[in-house]
Order: structure tokens, then sequence, then C-alpha cells
């Protein structure tokens, strides 16, 4: 009998308990998808050969072809459905074209989100700006109902390039549409529509300074910034940008990510978040003693906050391992609306957590190193989307959870509904 390594006997033991739950044996999973039960891998022993670091890659025992469902807790299969597929919606490859601050506009049901900003192939950096794109999901979902495959829609790009000129409309499957203002310079995070508008946090570029943008969705595209200093100092890069529910309140994330990936001066501030009242015009930290604080997200009924912070990866530093790859749960001061009571919610096991996204039921979604993590609202991890690539943000729509995975764009019709993110004057 042919001795099986301890990797081959640990895939085996997956592969088996692929459509069985704990005590239950009948478990019935979504086609392709995988459960994974966490008795199975609790001891590996010491003759286990996969040992894996952050950066090797993400936790797949059972070798399964990605895109796929990997499911960690019954509990998932509410978020998923019976009937939940990964499919491919959009690709560009060599164009980091999808990388975050998704914004989904319900009245146009369009999909606005930016490039990767000084990534080596986001095509932009010191001395140009990277693209924000709208991505048609009505020309999405007629695509998709024509096949049972992935389909590739093309993404309309708008974007203005200054001291060197970059042509984005020359790249496969772009569409050049409007230029932006230079007070729009690398988009980073997004959020809305706020008042109608898209609501952006940019990160700066060279000497042109981060700021907090609103953007028209429509023609003539025309934008307006809201803050671009922190009483006369610039930020340092801003990242990400959400509004606290039931408020107009805007907070923000500030890490070094601009110098880091070669694209801003050196840090000036703290590695901080901000609340910033757009209604007097009042700016203040509200949360520090971060290495590099990323996404944000609020609960929906505003009473707790989720930061991530994606210390472990330091641009040109390189990826220190034992800097936080972990998300951080606080409260919101019902007074203050500062952020308290820090503990940790959640460490990711592969990349780092970048953008973050909650449920109506209050489930955590973040974009970590092989695609989408899921966890329970009490920080148990519970499934992912394995992208099996860098998948920094996602965002809900009418046609189910778009990933936002650089180079590609997929969509997972799933049965969980994403909270409201809309603002208006009368919310």
């Amino acid at each position: 009998m042919t001795k099986l390594g301890a990797g081959a006997i640990l895939a085996v033991a997956f592969a088996a308990v692929s459509k069985a739950s704990t005590g239950n044996s009948n478990l019935t999973v979504p086609p392709g998808a995988v459960y994974i039960n966490p008795l199975t891998y609790d001891v590996l022993g010491a003759s286990y050969t996969k040992w894996r670091n952050s950066s090797s890659g993400g936790f797949n025992p059972t070798n399964t072809a990605p895109p796929f469902i990997q499911i960690f807790d019954p509990s998932f299969l509410k978020i998923t459905g019976q009937s939940a597929k990964i499919r491919q919606i959009a690709s560009n490859p060599g164009f980091a074209f999808a990388h975050e601050a998704p914004i989904y506009v319900e009245k146009l049901n369009a999909l606005f989100f930016s490039s990767n900003g000084g990534g080596t192939l986001g095509y932009s950096g010191w001395y140009n700006n990277s693209a924000v794109s709208m991505l048609n999901m009505t020309k999405v979902d007629m695509a998709l109902a024509s096949t049972t495959g992935n389909v590739n829609i093309q993404v309309e790009t708008a974007s203005r390039f200054c001291s060197v000129s970059i042509d984005y409309s020359c790249l496969p499957g772009l569409d050049l549409q409007v230029n932006l203002p230079d007070t729009v310079q690398m988009v980073n995070g997004g959020t809305g529509p706020y008042k109608g508008d898209l609501l952006f946090a940019t990160s700066g570029r060279a000497l042109l300074p981060p700021s907090i943008v609103l953007l028209n969705p429509t023609p003539p595209y025309n934008a307006t910034v809201l803050l671009d200093n922190f009483l006369g100092r610039q930020f340092n890069s801003l990242n990400d940008v959400k509004i606290l529910p039931g408020t107009d309140l805007i907070y923000f994330t500030d890490p070094s990510y601009g110098y880091l990936n070669g694209f801003r001066p050196q840090a000036m501030l703290p590695s901080q978040v901000y609340r910033f009242d757009p209604s007097t015009g009042q700016v203040r930290t509200v949360a520090d003693q971060f290495v590099n604080p990323n996404g944000i997200a609020f609960t929906p009924d505003g009473t707790a906050a989720f930061i991530t912070d994606s210390g472990m990866a330091g641009g040109f530093l390189g990826t220190n391992q034992t800097y936080p790859a972990t998300i951080y749960q606080y409260d919101v001061d019902p007074s203050t609306q500062s952020l308290k009571n820090r503990r940790v919610f959640a460490y990711a096991d592969s990349g780092i957590p970048d953008g973050i996204q909650l449920d109506t039921e209050g489930n955590v979604y973040s974009g970590c190193g092989e695609g989408i993590h899921v966890w329970n609202a009490q920080g148990t991890l519970i499934g992912k989307f394995y992208i099996n690539s860098t998948s920094p943000e996602i965002i809900f729509t009418k046609s189910g959870l778009v990933i936002l995975a650089e180079e590609t764009v997929y969509l997972a019709n799933i049965e969980a509904e994403g909270m409201d993110l809309t603002y208006n004057v009368n919310h």
C-alpha cells in the first residue's frame, strides 16, 4: 500500500468533509464550493511539509481551482445561498484598473472605482495620476444572462494626466470618457453616493495635497474639494472614507502609503483616523496608534467602527510579517463621535486586510491576500471568496457582491445584502 504524505492525507480528509459539517453529514453547499471543517486542520503534525507564510498564497488544502467559495462555518451558507457562483465580469491583464474606492450608484446601476496608485501595474506615480473607472452593471447583467461562463464588459475610464501623458484609452478594455481636474489626484477611497455625488478620499500626488472630494457621477463630472489639510498641514496620503450612519460626519484614514509607494513626500503626520464635519469645517483626530490605518467601516446602527491596519505591507520597505494585518473594532462615543475601546476583531491569515464592508446582518467583509474574507459579528472567520490573487476591495450591488482584484473584476451572486451607504440631504 502506498504511503501518503501528510499533505496528501490532509487533502483527502478535507475532500471527504467538503459537503458535511460537524454533526451534519447532509450539509449542501453551492456548486463548486468547498466546506472545510476546522477540526480537520487544528493539528497538522511534525511531518507536515506545506507550512506557509502570509505572502505565499492562501490556505487551500483541498487544492480547489479558483475562483471558488470556501466555507469554514455552515452559517456562511446564509450569506451565499445555494446557487452562489463567482464569475469574471471585467478583465484587463497587465493593468491594475480595479483597485479600490468602489461606489455603487443605484439610480444609474453603475459602479465606480479607481486603479492602483503607485503600484507596478497602475501606470501611475509621482508624475501621473491614477484612473477612475465606471462599470455599467446593466450591461453586466445582460451579458451574464446570456451565458453560464465569464464575461468581459468594457469599462469606461475618467482621468487627467499631468506632466507625463499616459493615454489609458490605448489599453485594452478601457474607453476614455472624461478628464478629472487637478484636485482629484490618486483616488483610493470612496463611499456614497453622498448628496448625489461620489465621495472620494484621494492620496494626493507629488506636492499636490490629499483631499476629500465630491465628484458628480454624471456630466460635466465637476469636482468639489471639501478638505485638503489639517490646519495648514498636508495629510500624508488619504486611503479610505465612510459616513457615520445617521449623521453627515465623514471619517477617513491617513496612512503613509503615498510615500511608501513613491508618489508622495515623506509623511509629516502620524498615521491616524480623522472625523470631519462638513457643516462646521471642523476636523479632528479620533484614533491613532496604527502602523498604517487602511479601510474603515461602521455597523449599520453606527455604534461601532472597524479599521484595518495593513502595517505588514510596507511598500519599498518590504513585507514585515510581524507587523499588523489586523482589523480593530471600536465603539463610537455617542456624544463626541470619537472612537474608543479599541480591541482586536480579526487577523487576516493571508496578505493584509484592505478595504472593508459590512452587510445588513453585521458580517464583516475585507479584501485580503487571496480573496475576500468574511467574519461574523463575533470575529469568527466563516468563509472566503477565494480568488487566488490580491483583492483589495468589495462592494454590494443589486447584482451581487462585486470583487475588485486589480486586473480583474468578479461578481458573486450571493443572497446577503450590503448596508446602505447612500447619504441624502434629508437622511
